[in-house]
């Protein structure tokens, strides 16, 4: 669980500093976590998913400077938990389906996660570990095409947040590859598209909560 891991192009030993760009660019997702925090005042589930983007900001930047098996897992968890609730908001609120439903939608994922990462991995092998995060934009995507006539702005939202998030995993791909052509790497704009991304699909939910199509806070 302690054994160095080195995951990624800019990490050279095991020291603390051994990513500065990598730890630092974590900085955004505290950013716009502050930024989204203040923007939901009187929406208690956008401050709860403004929370759980500053974590994510936290439990990177703790993987990126001690990179090991405990931290991989407090980077990762995070994620999890703002998908999850992101599920549950989105269906709740952008399908205003209530009651038992949300939590369904919620515990779903995980199966869909399971078979959808395995199809990503073996149909597109150069996207490595990044397989896992593949399922997420097309189930974004999904939901705005369950939204596209009811809601046609808050579905829009949802495809610019889908494209970041398919540019930020391009960038979170790549790292790798372009390892001898950016000796740093591009893992870095990973961390800066995908805090933009979670920050506006917050944005996202929160302009649909003000407009008065959802059910609930």
């Amino acid at each position: 669980m302690f054994d160095p891991i080195d995951a990624y192009c800019e990490r050279v030993s095991a020291a603390y500093w051994a990513e500065p760009v990598n730890a630092l660019t974590n900085l955004a997702f505290l950013v716009a976590a502050v930024v989204m925090w203040r923007r939901t005042a009187g929406l208690p589930l956008g401050r709860a998913l403004s929370a759980v983007l500053a974590a994510i900001g936290v439990g990177s930047w703790l993987f990126h400077t001690h990179a090991n098996g405990l931290t991989a897992a407090l980077d990762v968890t995070p994620i999890l938990g703002f998908i999850l609730i992101y599920v549950f908001a989105a269906t709740r609120d952008f399908l205003c389906l209530g009651g038992w439903r949300p939590w369904v939608a919620v515990l779903a994922f995980l199966p869909y996660a399971g078979l959808m990462v395995p199809v990503f991995a073996a149909l597109m092998p150069v996207l490595g570990s990044s397989a896992g995060y593949a399922p997420v934009p097309l189930l974004i995507l999904a939901y705005a095409g369950l939204l596209w006539q009811r809601s046609p702005a808050t579905a829009r939202g949802m495809v610019v947040g889908a494209a970041i998030l398919v540019a930020s995993l391009t960038f979170r791909t790549l790292d790798g590859p372009l390892c001898d052509v950016v000796p740093f790497g591009t893992h870095f704009l990973w961390h800066l598209l995908n805090a933009l991304m979670l920050g506006w699909m917050i944005e996202v939910w929160r302009r649909h909560m003000l407009a008065g199509r959802g059910g609930g806070g």
